[in-house]
């Protein structure tokens, strides 16, 4: 399908885990001529494919990846260095002819790209940084994220409460500056002409397939795959390896819980997690066209995009971003 598109395009597509992004998204990229810039951290790290639902080699190689298997485990990616290595990656497939689709369903990522958030003037304090981690180590980080939610609600609320790392640097900013983080958080302006697609299902349809995800990672190796990254010496305490499923199967094999009690509890917080990631994706946005991953076709979908509609322009994607309304 051949399509004039706008200057500098960029589709996104985006929803909560388990909609059916991966399968969409391959299906319009090879209509459309593009390739997919994965937003989700997760991907990120060699060796973490079972609990990830990682696209697999058969799917990569319809669609050509990207900033998928780009780190190890115990490599830590900020939001910064994401929103660096994105923008990068977009800029070589325009260069290329090619049409992007920035796929994912982390919102503060997608975000970050798309409206080219600047990160706070204040810099590291290591002093406070460390202050920081100590007390994290006594209180736990869990206990450390209820403190940022009484200091600076916003910022917690976009930040998981796991996210160690995440959480000290916004703790830092708010005691180094006495203001909060969340208030420091810049938008340089969008470097694209986006246009946003959101896929949903109805909730129990989508925990029924959260629910059948989780079950095929545990038969597939998900307790075997956490074994050879901790025998390869990656600590349980790396942000990695937070991630929904592996802390639940180090405590299985810690022997604190039972697997089927990791399972029950890989289902209820991943279930959380989706409620986390609908605060992000409202369907009720003037940006996002929403479609039922379920009841629509691809064939639609890519009606839609080629239709010219919805696109927003680099100067306008900023400007309803911060509040304005479509005319």
């Amino acid at each position: 399908m051949k399509t004039l598109w706008p200057d500098s395009p960029l589709i996104v597509i985006l929803g909560p885990t388990a909609v059916g992004k991966t399968e969409i998204a391959l299906q319009l990229a090879e209509r459309l001529d593009g390739e997919i810039v994965s937003v989700d951290s997760r991907l990120f790290y060699q060796g973490m494919d079972i609990g990830t639902a990682k696209p697999t080699e058969a799917e990569r190689k319809r669609v050509v990846h990207h900033l998928v298997d780009v780190a190890e485990p115990d490599q830590p990616w900020s939001l910064s260095k994401f929103q660096e290595e994105a923008q990068l990656c977009i800029m070589d497939i325009h260069q290329r002819g090619r049409l992007p689709f920035l796929v994912g369903g982390t919102g503060q990522y997608i975000r970050a790209v798309i409206e080219g958030w600047l990160p706070p003037d204040q810099p590291a304090d290591d002093q406070m940084r460390m202050v920081i981690e100590n007390w994290a180590a006594k209180i736990g980080r869990v206990e450390l994220h209820r403190k940022l939610a009484i200091l600076d609600p916003k910022a917690a609320w976009a930040i998981d409460p796991t996210n160690l790392r995440r959480t000290v640097r916004a703790l830092e900013v708010v005691f180094s500056t006495g203001k909060r983080f969340s208030e420091q958080r810049r938008k340089g302006g969008s470097a694209y002409s986006v246009l946003q697609i959101g896929l949903t299902r109805p909730r129990a349809e989508l925990y029924a397939r959260i629910d059948v995800r989780i079950d095929l990672m545990v038969t597939t190796g998900l307790l075997e795959e956490t074994r050879r990254l901790l025998a390869k010496g990656y600590s349980t305490a790396l942000p990695s390896l937070s991630a929904i499923g592996y802390r639940e199967v180090v405590e299985v094999l810690e022997g604190h819980i039972s697997l089927e009690e990791a399972v029950i509890l890989m289902k209820r917080k991943t279930r959380e997690y989706v409620r986390r990631q609908a605060n992000w994706f409202k369907l009720e946005d003037p940006l996002i066209r929403w479609f039922d991953a379920g009841q629509t076709t691809v064939e639609e979908i890519s009606a839609y995009i080629a239709c010219g509609e919805g696109w927003i322009s680099k100067r306008n994607q900023t400007e309803v971003a911060d509040g304005e309304t479509l005319g």
